[in-house]
């Protein structure tokens, strides 16, 4: 086993860049607006169909910027899946 040891300022700098660098990623990867593929892998659909079903019944939010692009709100579909999960026994 091999021990590492840092001096404090060191230390605290590390944990400084390993923090920020994991706010950048988180950032990135939550984007508030999703397209129809990235809808679709989230509700684990296969079906362009059953997205315009949930769209048309209002069960998820949606913007429509131009004719043919729709956007999906993610947070929307996070509830979606939320308040349709179960609780086990």
């Amino acid at each position: 086993m091999q021990v590492i040891c840092l001096e404090e300022v060191a230390f605290y700098a590390l944990v400084e860049q390993v923090v920020t660098r994991l706010k950048e990623n988180q950032s990135e990867i939550k984007d508030k607006w999703l397209s129809d593929q990235e809808a679709m892998q989230l509700l684990n659909i296969k079906s362009k169909t059953t997205l315009q079903k949930l769209r048309d019944e209002g069960k998820i939010r949606y913007s429509q910027p131009q004719k043919k692009i729709i956007l999906y709100d993610r947070d929307s579909i996070e509830a979606y899946l939320n308040k349709n999960a179960r609780n086990t026994f």
